[in-house]
């Protein structure tokens, strides 16, 4: 059958992956992925041929890929996370656009979700991505460091949690640290910060800081650093982002506050004066 199915593998650990991922894997004729993520899976592959190859040859990946599923493989593209976030899918239906694709004449492509790092990450320290927030890869090999730092100011002026990826790496090490001073114009500096590396994997290690110390900490690029919000704190070992409840409930026993209604829009004082007029 002529088919790539792109994979997520979530943070790593195979309990977290779902059950449609694993048995596309195991049903594959040919699996293709970075090295390091192929051997996460090894106790999945018995009888199907293996692509892999090392760091910044994912175009390589995603050609070989392509070929065996029109050659009239069943392939598997594995990715960490979810395939459709800083990974394979959108270079894979790049090609595919580029080669002219149609669903008549195949393959059939298909995408199961994984569990992203910023998830996972985050289920490890609370719920510090409880209100709105974004992600943000602080690697410059496909996007100028000036875009980043665009993104940074309007993600740290909106007030969005951020979950940075990529923070460090052997050849890039002062990014984080120009992200550190941008959010430091707009944030307090004891905002609280997660540095998670390596969710739910054997050498896993997880530190909570704050946004003026915690690029003292020791991390590369398979950390993800977390930033707070405005309103997020940290009790114990959580950091929580709240939703919201507070502002129209009594937290201790869920009554409605004054002026609030259950099922409407926050009344705020712009809103109930303009209610008065």
């Amino acid at each position: 059958m002529a088919k790539l199915t792109l994979v997520g593998l979530g943070p790593g650990s195979l309990d977290l992956m779902s059950l449609r991922a694993r048995q596309a894997i195991i049903d594959a004729d040919v699996v293709a992925g970075y090295r390091a993520y192929v051997d996460l899976i090894q106790e999945l592959i018995d009888k199907q041929d293996v692509i892999q190859s090392g760091m910044t040859r994912e175009w390589d990946r995603a050609a070989a890929a392509v070929e065996q599923a029109k050659a009239g493989r069943n392939v598997v593209l594995v990715c960490s996370g979810d395939a459709g976030m800083y990974a394979m899918a959108p270079l894979v239906l790049e090609l595919l656009t580029e080669q002219g694709w149609n669903a008549e004449q195949g393959p059939a492509i298909d995408i199961i979700p994984g569990i992203t790092a910023a998830n996972a990450c985050a289920s490890l320290v609370g719920a510090p991505l409880g209100h709105d927030s974004c992600t943000i890869s602080l690697s410059d090999l496909l996007t100028p460091w000036p875009v980043i730092e665009k993104r940074i100011h309007a993600a740290a002026d909106a007030d969005f949690a951020i979950t940075f990826y990529n923070p460090r790496s052997r050849k890039r090490k002062s990014h984080i640290e120009s992200a550190q001073r941008i959010l430091l114009q707009y944030r307090e500096p004891a905002t609280p910060v997660a540095v998670v590396n390596a969710a739910y994997r054997d050498d896993q290690h997880v530190a909570l800081t704050t946004l003026a110390q915690f690029t003292d900490l020791d991390f590369g690029m398979n950390a993800a650093v977390i930033v707070g919000n405005s309103s997020s704190f940290q009790y114990h070992d959580w950091i929580v982002t709240p939703r919201g409840y507070r502002n129209k409930y009594q937290l201790d026993d869920g009554v409605t506050l004054p002026g609030q209604k259950r099922g409407h829009a926050l009344a705020t004082e712009t809103s109930n004066r303009e209610e008065r007029e």
